[in-house]
């Protein structure tokens, strides 16, 4: 279902933990898994409940109440937005409705090409930067006004890699 080389990094996560208390390693042995499938389908879940020797609920259970997890197929890129109270302080909103506009799309579609979805999201922990956005989970951009969002859309429109 992985390839060895997820596999080798789920062990190594698996192993911070003592034998008994493998299941601790979820959310680490869902990244690696949503790294490398771009999301976590039942059949990838099933499959990380089962080489941690967890009932599938429990990591359905995770995989669903955290948002940095993709439980459907999203777009080479997954903007989120924070639109939480500090970020929205510092325009968020009109960030969101630029990057709404800017994509064609709202929040929770993927435009037409597969290139983005849009996400809004939760304090990202970085208020003194508002407004955020997070690319994939994993790059976060602050300051984020209608000609810095412009930049980074284009950007990652011209192939840059996931």
């Amino acid at each position: 279902m992985l390839s060895s080389d997820a596999l080798k990094r789920i062990d190594r996560e698996i192993a911070k933990y003592p034998p008994e208390h493998a299941q601790s390693a979820v959310m680490s042995v869902l990244a690696i898994a949503q790294d490398e499938k771009g999301w976590l389908s039942t059949e990838t879940m099933d499959f990380v409940a089962q080489y941690l020797g967890m009932p599938p609920i429990a990591v359905y259970e995770v995989a669903t109440f955290y948002e940095m997890f993709n439980t459907t197929p999203t777009g080479k890129y997954k903007i989120t937005i924070c639109t939480n109270l500090p970020c929205a302080l510092h325009s968020a909103a009109a960030a969101a409705a630029h990057l709404q506009r800017s994509l064609g799309i709202g929040f929770g579609e993927t435009t037409a090409d597969g290139m983005f979805t849009l996400k809004e999201g939760e304090c990202f922990g970085a208020c003194g930067d508002a407004p955020v956005l997070l690319i994939n989970n994993k790059r976060m951009e602050s300051w984020m006004e209608p000609a810095k969002i412009d930049a980074l859309i284009a950007e990652l429109s011209g192939g840059a890699e996931r």
